[in-house]
């Protein structure tokens, strides 16, 4: 242990020793950092204590009375008036991103087909105003892509004509299927087969008809397919490719297994991607091309049946099968501006002041005149 030699707190150093007799010196706490940590009596704690709530009660008092609620200035709807004259393309741009236009199926039923355009489009008007203005002429500009059209027209109907006529005993109606001989074999896992026969009766309404042998549990038979597969088959071979029913088969097996895995196989009602991709992809070979001419009765009877559709503002793919491209109402013709009178008989004051001087007064007193 060591001992101090002096007892005062300060900046200069203190000489110790051990009790040894070795001897060093050495420099003591300081005092101002020290005392504040050292613990307090507690008559000073209840002072301190009541001190401090009576400031921060003044500072929250005093905080309160000069509190202002701040006031935001709401955005202003627009920035320009885009139905005035003095509209350019800028604020045409920000007036379609702030009020975008919504398509029903009403505006399609009231299109009026102006005619077609470049062989490719269909340029008709479609009312977009409230529903006082039903009757009214249409106001938006649109273009009808005449291939989309066609094609959600011929999506719709193959898959109108896919179902059979009669319905079930259940009130469902059932895919049109086709036999295949000999049925098509397909190797499955064990858990897969279980599936499948877990949803054999699902797959029985979407056209398939499986066996399971016993013989071999990695192994089913397809005895029929839908009928719409058959068809894109027999395509394929006219354009002298390979047969794609089997790839096109296990494409949709393998899509009501991961249905069965995910859902349950709760999630039934809708056709299967894989059914609606190859229904696409006839839609699509037989619509209406590029390049082909519409007269304006072909053009009316095209929107028409368009109206008709389920959703006719997509095409097979999911592309949008529209595109609006003017509104009306938004290209009012610019009138002439007035003259500035006052400007000009300044300017013919200025000239005849000028014209006293110049070769030019004659002209100036006419102008005057007339002014």
């Amino acid at each position: 242990m060591c001992s101090f030699l002096s007892m005062e707190f300060g900046r200069q150093a203190v000489p110790s020793q051990f009790v040894a007799g070795f001897q060093f010196r050495c420099h003591p706490f300081r005092s101002e950092i020290v005392l504040p940590f050292l613990p307090r009596p507690q008559n000073e704690k209840t002072q301190a204590s009541q001190d401090l709530r009576d400031v921060e009660g003044e500072s929250l008092q005093s905080l309160l009375l000069e509190w202002n609620n701040p006031v935001f200035v709401p955005c202003p709807e627009i920035a320009v008036d885009v139905t005035s004259g003095q509209a350019d393309n800028l604020a045409v741009k920000i007036h379609n991103i702030l009020y975008p236009y919504r398509f029903t199926k009403d505006m399609v039923h009231s299109m009026q087909v102006l005619q077609q355009v470049d062989n490719k489009f269909i340029a008709c008007l479609i009312n977009t105003r409230n529903e006082m203005d039903k009757k009214a002429d249409g106001n938006l500009l649109i273009l009808v892509d005449q291939h989309a059209a066609h094609e959600r027209i011929r999506l719709e109907q193959l898959i109108a004509d896919s179902y059979e006529k009669e319905t079930s005993a259940c009130g469902k109606k059932k895919i049109l299927s086709s036999s295949i001989s000999p049925p098509l074999e397909i190797e499955v896992t064990e858990e897969q087969r279980r599936f499948l026969r877990c949803c054999n009766k699902n797959l029985v309404d979407l056209g398939l008809e499986l066996l399971f042998p016993e013989a071999n549990s990695s192994l089913i038979l397809v005895r029929k397919v839908p009928m719409c597969f058959m068809e894109r088959e027999a395509n394929e071979l006219r354009r002298k490719r390979q047969p794609i029913t089997k790839s096109i088969v296990e494409e949709l097996i393998q899509e009501q297994i991961e249905l069965v895995q995910t859902t349950g196989g709760g999630a039934r009602g809708t056709l299967p991607l894989t059914f609606l991709k190859v229904l696409a992809s006839q839609a699509c070979h037989g619509a209406i091309k590029f390049n082909e001419h519409l007269t304006l009765e072909e053009s009316c009877g095209l929107i028409e049946a368009l109206s008709s559709c389920k959703l006719p503002f997509q095409c097979a793919h999911g592309r949008p099968s529209m595109l609006p491209l003017a509104d009306i109402d938004h290209l009012q013709q610019e009138e002439q501006p007035k003259p500035n009178l006052t400007r000009l008989r300044k300017m013919v004051q200025a000239w005849q002041l000028f014209g006293k001087k110049g070769p030019y007064s004659k002209k100036v007193k006419t102008v005057s005149c007339n002014l």
